[in-house]
């Protein structure tokens, strides 16, 4: 079987601090120039050609984005796509600038793209920078195609123009790694990624990488008494499912880990036996894409080089239909001993991950966070422009929202606890998988989670409601945002919340 090799090459950036000068513009074929919203001639000045510039700026339609574009008078005819934001804009609007600007830019040939912030403190400006850059490493991704001729390269590299002083662009390039091997891997045809290649591909990546690598199959999780995740994986024709877990350790090899990320990896739901209709089922290569996000967090933190020790587990399967197919009223026991009664068999997500929390928790990590294409209900209470989080430390909820401002992968939290779980009593076993119908399945399917995170280790699981947006969110313009990449960064990095081992 061939394995599959995720493209995310790197795209070389290039700086060039101070006055942007005739000669600096001419070293691009597109060149993105941000600026303040109301700008002054001083800032135009800065530029070449800047009266020229101001003269098309003040023919603008107000409000549009891009703000204006023209072509500089030089021999490389450069396109220059401007656009204008706040200086005190959130993540989020400087992000979505970014995207809008780049796709504005790079609609037509591949060559070397420039971006420049004029008028800005130079905090700010490095701020707005980085977060253009991103959208540019995101565009200049190319996804997985199959077509007979292959789609060119849109971008070739990138100058950073016009610095107060030299960047550092470390943590946004490393991010643009994660977010890219997330949405190349969920964007792969079902056929192309089964459960088998899938693992291949991680456990090449782990090869090259220096992780530890470990695949729990049929009878490791017989052993362990996996029978929630076996459960939906026993409709499968074949023995491709199974556990990966994924160890990155900085430090001594036998260390507890500070941080356990958590993946649901179903490559592909059909509902099971309770099948889905034609259009809920088309797009469902992408119920994986919590485990590509998992994935590439992992890789994240690897590129930086953070002094944390890590694990991965990534519950990859099948939710097929066929005569050995789990069914609604079986009854199956996870491997912590706690027995379910199934209703749904579409509600398969929160299954797969019960076997993964409990086996992640065993391991006595500092923090358990896990990400899940998981409910239907996340998208009906706050759209696919945010994300739903749930923790079992309920003070962590304005810590886990900023750290979604900050990164602009925006966030909304809800309630769990024991009192959900009394709605999902059973006659038939310790509860029930989930509610045959009724409001708030996002809150029910975490309360259940958490019945499966032992040891009351810190948990944060991410309801990806904003992984699946057509037009794209923020930085990413593809459909899959690999939404929880940056977020995640920024709860480690920016809101600490907690501490390495030492």
């Amino acid at each position: 079987m061939t394995t599959v090799v995720p493209d995310i090459h790197d795209i070389r950036i290039f700086q060039k601090p101070g006055r942007v000068t005739g000669r600096v513009a001419d070293s691009v074929d597109q060149l993105l120039l941000i600026l303040p919203a109301r700008p002054t001639v001083a800032h135009f000045r800065q530029l070449p050609q800047g009266s020229k510039l101001q003269g098309v700026y003040r023919k603008r339609v107000a409000g549009s984005t891009p703000a204006f574009a023209t072509h500089l008078a030089n021999k490389k005819q450069t396109l220059l796509v401007a656009g204008t934001i706040s200086g005190d804009a959130s993540a989020f609007e400087q992000l979505t600038l970014g995207r809008k600007l780049v796709a504005a830019a790079t609609g037509q040939k591949a060559g070397v793209l420039g971006i420049c912030a004029v008028g800005f403190e130079p905090d700010a400006q490095a701020t707005l920078v980085n977060n253009v850059l991103a959208a540019a490493l995101a565009a200049g991704l190319k996804l997985p195609t199959f077509k007979s001729k292959a789609a060119p390269a849109k971008i070739k590299s990138i100058r950073l123009l016009g610095l107060s002083k030299p960047l550092d662009t470390s943590r946004t390039e490393a991010e643009a790694k994660g977010n890219n091997l997330a949405r190349w891997l969920t964007s792969l045809p079902p056929n192309m990624l089964d459960a088998v290649r899938y693992a291949d591909v991680v456990k090449d990546l782990a090869k090259e990488r220096g992780w530890q690598y470990k695949r729990f199959v049929t009878k490791d999780l017989k052993a362990l008494g996996a029978g929630a995740f076996l459960a939906v994986a026993q409709g499968n024709d074949d023995d491709s499912a199974g556990i990966v877990r994924l160890r990155y350790r900085p430090g001594a090899k036998n260390a507890n880990a500070d941080l356990s990320l958590v993946g649901k990896g179903i490559i592909f739901d059909t509902g099971g036996t309770n099948l889905k209709p034609f259009a809920s089922m088309l797009d469902m290569h992408g119920d994986m894409q919590g485990s590509a996000v998992a994935l590439g967090t992992f890789l994240t933190i690897s590129e930086l080089e953070l002094p944390l020790a890590v694990d991965c587990w990534l519950a990859l399967t099948e939710n097929r239909t066929g005569p050995n197919a789990y069914k609604s009223q079986d009854v199956v026991t996870a491997a912590n001993g706690k027995t379910i009664q199934i209703i749904h068999t579409d509600a398969e997500g929160r299954l797969a991950l019960a076997d993964a929390l409990v086996l992640a928790s065993r391991e006595h990590p500092g923090l358990i966070i896990d990400y899940a294409t998981l409910t239907g209900t996340c998208v009906s209470a706050i759209t696919s422009r945010y994300s739903g989080v749930f923790t079992n430390r309920a003070e962590w909820h304005s810590r886990l929202k900023r750290a979604g401002r900050r990164s602009g992968e925006r966030v909304w939290p809800f309630p769990i606890g024991k009192e959900f779980l009394t709605e999902l009593k059973s006659d038939t076993a310790d509860f029930m998988q989930c509610l045959p119908k009724g409001a708030g399945d996002h809150i029910l399917a975490a309360s259940f989670l958490a019945e499966f995170v032992e040891n009351d280790i810190p948990w944060v699981h991410l309801d990806l409601s904003a992984a699946d947006r057509a037009g794209g969110l923020a930085h990413v313009g593809s459909k899959f945002t690999g939404f929880g990449v940056r977020y995640t960064i920024s709860v480690i990095l920016d809101e600490k919340l907690f501490k390495a081992s030492p």
